[in-house]
């Protein structure tokens, strides 16, 4: 048993490692983050509360695009460049230069959108995080190229510990959500003195950024060639900030906070698939470029099998208790979040997979394919929602929509990857009717049976199987 594992060096090297500290630092700032998001909403009226989640929303769409997408190019550029440090220092001085460019596009967007003074405010002061967040996932990029993610781990625990200091503070003496928002500020603003300071093991200062030879036109250059990214990027965050908007112009305000409190459920599983699939991502490069295909093959087939129960098992677990979880994390108030979770927990059956898959595309280098992939699932996902709101004024129709166009890009990738031999037509089916399966156990034995009876025995009955297939496939191939 001992000498499969030393056979497997991905096992032991930098991918189980960063994505393990990856993972529980992001799932502990989540959850600081969740309580902080629990505590304000008991603590504000559903007006204060709703208002400040549409100003957040409004500052990460904007934010979605003003890094233009090009983490992802830093990372499997970074290798080839022979000047590391003054590359660095480059894409960081870019990342300012586009951050301060769309703080003030922010600032415009909120006041053509929402007429809303408070909004207005909020949109301002928030907005100031863009800066800081480009700056911030520069060297998070910079991290992820070096293999260094528990720097960026470590970080991002202390910045949710923080902010749900600022929340603890309500009990104390209540404020007002602006100055909820000043408080956020003075947060992030700590965080990326960490990053800075630690995080980039003080090789980033003002000095290099300074010197840093950067121009307009190599600004423009380097989008024009790398414009793919920008929308793949980008995308990722406007699938589900696109949503809120169009929930606070044509519903209301209890729907806002309902729609962002599922999403804050949500957000904290979703994590997991996110953070490993970027730990992944340089791996999946690093067997491309040395021509090993069954390499790529055998680690994007692992991962799929780990993804997909994962999945599974998550939705079973939000669909059997998401009627406990939201009334005791945000009170009784908002019950329509009980329902909105569990059909946002539908795309969740896809999202580990797609995360996995537009890795791998993209490594292949295939990435204009994934960036159009992007594209039509966002349109058909912004259609649904306009399209179908103006029919019925419900929450349903925002999920099923992105249910629907994950659906769509999900089977457009299988069909790259099929025919680029990753996968089989077997293999794609197989997966459709699981998810088939477990969606159709869940609605029928939470209703007859005891639900935490059923999770359990749901339980069994994917993780062991799944366990023991991931094993003697491992095994397989290691003899």
């Amino acid at each position: 048993m001992m000498s499969w594992f030393k056979q497997k060096k991905y096992l032991q090297s930098s991918l189980i490692r960063n994505s393990a500290w990856g993972i529980i630092a992001n799932v502990l700032q989540l959850a600081f983050v969740f309580v902080f998001f629990a505590i304000v909403a008991r603590r504000y009226n559903t007006g204060d509360f709703a208002r400040f989640l549409i100003s957040n929303t409004v500052y990460q769409l904007v934010a979605a695009f003003s890094s233009m997408g090009l983490g992802q190019w830093f990372i499997r550029q970074y290798a080839t460049e022979d000047d590391k440090l003054a590359f660095t220092g480059k894409f960081l001085k870019t990342q300012i230069g586009l951050g301060a460019l769309f703080y003030l596009v922010n600032t415009v967007a909120a006041f053509l959108i929402y007429p809303d003074g408070q909004i207005r405010i909020l949109c301002i002061v928030l907005g100031t995080n863009i800066v800081f967040d480009n700056l911030i996932n520069a060297i998070k990029s910079l991290n992820i190229a070096e293999n260094e993610q528990r720097k960026t781990a470590s970080i991002l625990v202390i910045d949710g510990f923080l902010k749900l200091l600022v929340g603890c503070l309500l009990f104390i003496y209540p404020f007002t959500v602006v100055v909820l928002a000043v408080l956020m500020i003075v947060v992030r603003l700590f965080t990326l003195s960490l990053f800075i300071k630690l995080g980039s093991s003080s090789r980033i200062n003002l000095k290099l950024l300074w010197f840093a030879e950067i121009s307009l036109g190599d600004i423009k250059l380097l989008i024009i060639k790398n414009w793919q990214f920008i929308v793949i990027g980008s995308i990722s965050i406007i699938y589900w900030k696109i949503g809120n908007i169009i929930i606070s112009k044509l519903l209301t305000l209890h729907h806002v906070a309902d729609y962002e409190i599922a999403f804050r459920i949500f957000s904290v599983l979703q994590i997991m698939p996110v953070v490993a699939s970027a730990t992944i991502y340089p791996r999946f490069i690093t067997y491309f470029n040395n021509n090993d295909k069954q390499g790529l093959i055998r680690l994007y087939k692992n991962v799929f099998l780990i993804y997909s129960i994962f999945a599974v098992l998550s939705y079973a677990f939000i669909y059997t208790f998401s009627g406990f979880i939201i009334p005791l994390a945000f009170g009784k108030g908002y019950p329509g979040a009980v329902l909105c979770l569990q059909q946002m927990f539908l795309t969740f059956l896809l999202l580990p997979t797609v995360l996995l898959q537009a890795n791998l595309i993209v490594a292949i280098g295939l990435e204009k394919l994934d960036m159009w992939f992007n594209v039509a699932s966002l349109i058909i996902n912004v259609a649904g929602c306009l399209i179908g709101l103006y029919f019925i004024k419900e929450l349903m129709v925002v999920n099923y929509a992105v249910f629907i166009s994950f659906i769509v890009f999900h089977i457009l990738q299988d069909i790259i990857l099929i025919r680029k031999g990753f996968m089989t037509v077997k293999h794609c089916l197989l997966f459709y009717l699981a998810l088939l399966i477990t969606v159709c156990c869940c609605q029928y034995f939470t209703v007859h049976i005891n639900p935490v009876a059923f999770f359990i025995a749901f339980f069994a009955v994917i993780a062991l199987p799944g366990s023991l297939l991931l094993f003697f496939r491992k095994k397989e191939l290691s003899s």
